[in-house]
């Protein structure tokens, strides 16, 4: 059916309904999500697909045994913490694992009772929601621009860059072999290796990359993958090659709270100048506004 005879369908449609349930369908119309699945664009089904394709290789917390410190640190948490993806698990995905029993948002505060209080979630990537709020709100055009991601994990950045932006090439740069082999599995299987390159190295290595990039991206990149000294070794690493005048820095949490806890000489006020971001030019429904809050974006001065 084409558009004019849907148009004229959908109306005559609502002329039929009794003036009194008017209201509420149209309501129902402009609020539901039971659309979504006929407004998603090709590149978001390909995302999609890509998570899915990353879920049947992974245990359901999104950890490898090889990251010993990041399970460390978890488990440290004053509160129970459980690592939740955000790529892969969005929320009605978690809604659907909770009703089969195979996750829960709740611990027991006294085993054996119904004192129950929230499970504290993390993710060590960007959900869907916060990729396309990065490259269509926070980032300007990136044609002929080299973008990084330290830490680059699954890929989730890169992927994103090379279906959301015109950047001339994606790196991404992560530590974990097993990661890497993913992530390579995913750019062979869609084709995204013209203009995505990983790295299977230290970011502390990676000089040269970080010395020429246009946008740098780091989520969560070292509090739960390095102890205080290798933190505060990268940091410094990062700020004295990260110098280009004019070129970006987007980053989870902000520079300020990931410094705040080691000793740096770093001074954030001589070397970035942070932008202000619109939270609220994202035009879907039920986004998690204090996720989108956590990302910064700051200029190289």
């Amino acid at each position: 059916m084409e558009f004019r005879s849907a148009r004229r369908e959908v109306l005559q449609l609502l002329s039929a309904v009794a003036p009194a349930d008017r209201p509420a369908l149209l309501e129902w119309m402009r609020t539901t999500r039971d659309f979504d699945e006929f407004t998603q664009d090709n590149n978001e089904i390909m995302l999609k697909n890509i998570a899915e394709d990353l879920r049947n290789c992974l245990p359901l917390e999104t950890m490898l045994s090889s990251e010993h410190l990041a399970l460390q640190k978890i488990q440290q948490q004053p509160e129970p913490t459980v690592h939740v993806d955000a790529f892969l698990y969005d929320e009605d995905f978690i809604d659907s694992l909770c009703e089969e029993g195979k996750m829960s948002r709740n611990y027991c505060l006294v085993c054996g009772s119904h004192q129950t209080a929230p499970l504290g979630f993390i993710s060590h990537s960007f959900s869907l929601t916060e990729l396309k709020f990065i490259y269509h709100h926070v980032l300007p055009d990136l044609s002929g621009k080299i973008l990084v991601d330290v830490g680059s994990r699954l890929g989730t950045v890169l992927y994103g860059g090379y279906l959301y932006s015109s950047a001339l090439q994606l790196y991404g740069v992560e530590m974990n072999e097993d990661f890497c082999q993913l992530q390579e599995m995913v750019l062979e299987k869609y084709q995204f290796t013209d203009r995505i390159k990983v790295v299977h190295a230290d970011i502390c290595t990676q000089g040269s990359l970080l010395q020429n990039a246009d946008v740098v991206i780091m989520n969560n990149v070292f509090e739960y993958f390095l102890n205080e000294a290798e933190q505060a070794r990268a940091w410094e690493y990062i700020s004295h090659n990260v110098r280009k005048q004019g070129s970006l820095l987007v980053t989870v949490p902000s520079l300020e709270e990931s410094l705040s806890n080691i000793q740096t000489n770093i001074q954030l006020s001589l070397w970035v100048e942070e932008m202000p971001l619109n939270y609220d030019v994202h035009s879907e429904k039920d986004i998690d506004r204090e996720a989108l809050e956590q990302i910064h974006l700051y200029k190289i001065r």
